[in-house]
């Protein structure tokens, strides 16, 4: 790598210090944009605009103070990470979980930023959360934390100004009541969150459009290389809303889906899974080792999807899930394409064994893109008083992926004709916001 590439890890490194999946996302999108930024637009150097990018343009956090149902006090940290607006307000999940922090919600607005450039749609970046899991918690805690939550946040957020989402334990429930919150501080109806129900400001196929999204870009990726689909055997990790309608998609489009698993361990089920068995998942909740009281299949206890045998491996559920042996095991029993579906799930050192073994590989901010997709759709509906069908909110979802893959081979497309869609997705991602700062000056 270039002085350049050096000087500005090390830049990085120095401002975000204990940060570690933030440096990973960083350096991972540098490594492709920084040779296209010496080679093809050398003038952004000057203007020191990938350094702006890394840097967020506002970062809040505060405290959470809220009552559980024993009567006591309860406190946790809330942030927002507001990172660019160069393209619109900020768009971004909230993420209610144990292992929120700063780094981890830097990281995640960094990688929502190019993201939500390869939409098409004007949508900035933005991330937050809190430490705070729902998982033990009863609906009364849950709306008590969210209301507490959103006290604080509603000051930060708007419609024109930040749209917040759903994310990692932050589901229609949650959004609900970050909604109620917000509608009664502000005294408005507002599209200010998305993902809320179809019967109030929502748009329908919300819950779906990540898994669908993933399984629209994958479909495309296959036909670039003249297959489908149809016969393929899918190993999917997770047991969440976008494990569960990726499957759905990938059985639909005539795949076998042969697990689901939890951080508790792995289903791997020889027959496929239909749609009555990952209904059965989801009534587990997280006990997925009931699972083989009522189907055939196997249980595996501690273990990951990435063992069986497969021809497409989908993680889906969250960062740095997929090690470097985890690739191994997939290409010694054939495997030709990983597609994420969660945000950053393969660490870098996999990364870079899956590009060395050249198979298909799509990066999470462009085959995860189908969310945040209609969640911009959900926006246009709540601004122009609409509700859209759920076709014609699957038919743009569709041509949504359709078209950020096609920007992922304009960008990634070598003179032999190998599409290096990790590349494609940095460079198409990075153009568009580059494009936007460098004409709104030193803002």
């Amino acid at each position: 790598m270039s002085k350049y590439f050096e000087s500005f890890v090390d830049y990085v490194a120095v401002r975000n210090p204990n940060q570690p999946e933030y440096l990973q996302a960083v350096r991972e999108v540098a490594e492709d944009v920084i040779p296209y930024i010496e080679t093809q637009a050398k003038d952004l150097i000057a203007c020191k605009l990938f350094e702006r990018i890394t840097e967020p343009e506002r970062t809040v956090s505060f405290r959470v103070v809220w009552v559980d149902d024993s009567n006591h006090v309860q406190i946790n940290r809330g942030y927002r990470v507001q990172m660019n607006s160069a393209l619109g307000p900020y768009k971004g999940g909230l993420r209610f979980s144990p292992t929120v922090n700063l780094s981890v919600l830097k990281f995640l607005a960094f990688e929502q930023t190019f993201k939500n450039s390869l939409t098409g749609l004007p949508l900035g970046a933005g991330k937050g959360g809190a430490d705070f899991d729902p998982r033990d918690k009863s609906d009364s805690e849950i709306m008590r934390f969210c209301q507490s939550f959103m006290t604080e946040l509603n000051r930060h957020i708007g419609g024109d100004t930040d749209v917040p989402a759903g994310d990692i334990g932050v589901g229609e429930r949650e959004i609900g009541y970050l909604f109620g919150q917000y509608k009664r501080i502000q005294n408005n109806f507002t599209g200010v969150l998305t993902g809320k129900g179809p019967s109030w400001g929502g748009s329908f196929i919300r819950p779906e459009a990540t898994g669908f999204g993933l399984l629209y870009f994958v479909e495309r990726m296959l036909y670039e290389k003249q297959d489908t689909l149809k016969g393929k055997k899918v190993a999917i990790s997770g047991a969440g809303n976008v494990a569960y309608y990726a499957a759905l998609k990938a059985i639909s489009l005539g795949a076998k889906v042969i697990t689901i698993s939890n951080s508790n361990g792995t289903i791997y089920d020889e027959q496929g899974f239909s749609q009555e068995k990952l209904d059965y998942v989801n009534s587990l909740k997280r006990n997925l080792q009931d699972y083989t009281k009522r189907f055939p299949g196997e249980y595996h206890a501690g273990k990951k999807p990435w063992q069986f045998a497969c021809d497409i491996a989908l993680p889906c559920a969250t960062q740095n899930e997929l090690d470097e042996q985890d690739v191994k095991q997939l290409l010694k029993a054939g495997c030709m394409c990983i597609a994420e579906g969660a945000n950053m799930p393969c660490t870098e050192l996999a990364v870079k064994a899956i590009m060395k073994a050249k198979i298909l590989y799509a990066p999470g901010k462009a085959a995860n893109a189908g969310g945040v997709a209609v969640s911009g759709l959900e926006m246009s509906q709540n601004r122009i008083g609409q509700q859209w069908t759920a076709d014609k909110v699957d038919g743009k979802l569709k041509k949504i992926m359709q078209e950020i893959h096609d920007t992922c081979v304009h960008y990634g497309k070598d003179n032999n004709g190998v599409i290096n869609y990790m590349k494609g997705a940095n460079i198409g991602g990075f153009v568009k916001v580059a494009t936007a700062m460098k004409a709104q000056g030193y803002v």
